[in-house]
């Protein structure tokens, strides 16, 4: 089982950080231990948008280092939080 966050210190962390609605929904998911592993085509099918919005969305919390790339990337690309 995924390792949980502590949901309201990453929240503290993250005060000023702006986040749209489809990425409170996944952080949230994330944060309460998302099983299995976060691809941009599962992030499509839960927030029910299109995969160029949830390639921007990921990309978005990629800059604002909430996500990063996990180490095996090319068709298998998975996105994780990043410890804090």
């Amino acid at each position: 089982m995924p390792r949980k966050f502590d949901s309201a210190e990453f929240w503290k962390l993250h005060a000023t950080t702006v986040f749209n609605e489809r990425q409170v929904l996944m952080l949230n998911k994330l944060l309460e231990g998302f099983e299995g592993k976060l691809s941009s085509s599962k992030w499509t099918k839960i927030t029910h948008c299109s995969a160029d919005t949830a390639l921007r969305d990921i990309q978005d919390l990629i800059s604002s280092n909430v996500l990063r790339k996990e180490p095996a990337g090319g068709r298998s690309t998975h996105y994780e939080l990043v410890r804090f």
